[in-house]
């Protein structure tokens, strides 16, 4: 490997263009070498931010010369993540697959088991572990400071009553889009990541929207192992949104409202190797405690720039990649399972694996 690790970008999209292009140039011990777009816009918005990497039409020119890259970021449209994923493992080059991993959890683990196959590392963009108040959160269970956590809620909420064009937008099971897809990739892996395997999933999956084509307003219900519920929302037609999360334990709650800031500062240009990135000011700081004696708790600095860095570190020591890909195949089921307990009207129980 050269002394920067070369990365080839397949898709220059939202996920491309605002997530993973900035992050990966602002990680130390990465290149941003090739980026791989059609879109004549896009490839001018690409040679102006990042002038040293390659434009490429097409990602088979990077098939026929693996050895110019070191790893290749698959954040195409849903789609397309299993061909390009399985076209960039076939190749021998490291990978990571935007979320959802595949639009099933048979492609998906279909794609872990060739990666392990062919001794190929393999992981996916679960970016939503780096957000502020989840690693506050996270801290707060860990340390016992709510007690026995009785119930987590989490909300990815907006109000966007007008259909906006876009691949998100279409019905066809192959693009996995919706608002279960595409929000639900994120809450349901946060909830599995604090409070571990489920037992049973209930959900109400909706389209609101006039000329909706895919859910746009789903809630979905998750009993762990544990004991602990986790209620999630998300959707576009929240015309007043709730805390962004809320965890209740037998001796406390922390409530916090308001996105993380790190996907707005990218959508602004911003890089996380700026000062201050991820950081939220003190009126944005989460509560803890009980009503009537409740204290702001300072938000821990979100840090998205931490995936990119484990990706690297991976690949020159040999530690293990940010995410592993298994719990990605997991939280496909959940979303599947999701989808059929809507259509049922019932709870379903998690298959034991």
């Amino acid at each position: 490997m050269s002394e920067a690790l070369r990365v080839g970008l397949l898709g220059y999209g939202l996920a491309g263009r605002v997530f993973h292009a900035p992050l990966i140039a602002a990680t130390p011990g990465l290149r941003l070498d090739a980026i791989v777009t059609r879109d004549p816009e896009r490839r001018e918005h690409a040679r102006q931010q990042f002038p040293d990497a390659r434009l490429v039409d097409d990602a088979d020119a990077l098939w026929r010369t693996p050895e110019a890259l070191d790893l290749v970021v698959v954040a195409t449209p849903n789609r397309q993540h299993v061909p390009m994923a399985r076209a960039a493992l076939a190749a021998g080059l490291p990978t990571v697959v935007d979320k959802p991993l595949a639009p099933t959890s048979a492609e998906s683990r279909a794609l872990v088991d060739e990666a392990v196959e062919r001794g190929v590392p393999l992981t996916v963009f679960q970016n939503r572990r780096w957000d502020g108040d989840f690693l506050t959160a996270r801290q707060l269970v860990e340390r016992g400071e709510l007690g026995r956590v009785l119930r987590f809620e989490s909300r990815f909420e907006r109000f966007r009553p007008t259909i906006k064009p876009g691949w998100r937008e279409l019905a066809g099971p192959e693009e996995a889009g919706g608002a279960l897809f595409d929000l639900g990739a994120h809450l349901v892996d946060q909830a599995v990541q604090l409070f571990g395997p489920v037992e049973r999933v209930y959900a109400e999956v909706d389209r609101r929207r006039a000329g909706a084509a895919v859910d746009d307003d789903a809630f979905v219900a998750l009993t762990h192992a544990n004991g602990v519920h986790s209620h999630l929302w998300m959707g576009a037609m929240t015309a007043q949104l709730g805390p962004r999360l809320r965890v209740l334990g037998d001796r406390a709650g922390y409530t916090t409202y308001g996105l993380d800031v790190q996907e707005a500062a990218l959508h602004e240009g911003g890089r996380p190797d700026q000062p201050g990135w991820g950081e939220v000011p003190p009126e944005r700081y989460g509560l803890l405690g009980v009503d009537g004696d409740l204290r702001p708790v300072p938000t821990e600095p979100g840090a998205y720039q931490s995936f990119y860095a484990q990706v690297a570190t991976a690949l020159r020591e040999g530690t293990t990649m940010p995410v592993d890909p298994r719990d990605s195949v997991a939280t496909v089921e959940l979303i599947e399972l999701a989808h059929r307990s809507a259509a049922e009207g019932a709870v379903l129980p998690v298959p034991i694996a």
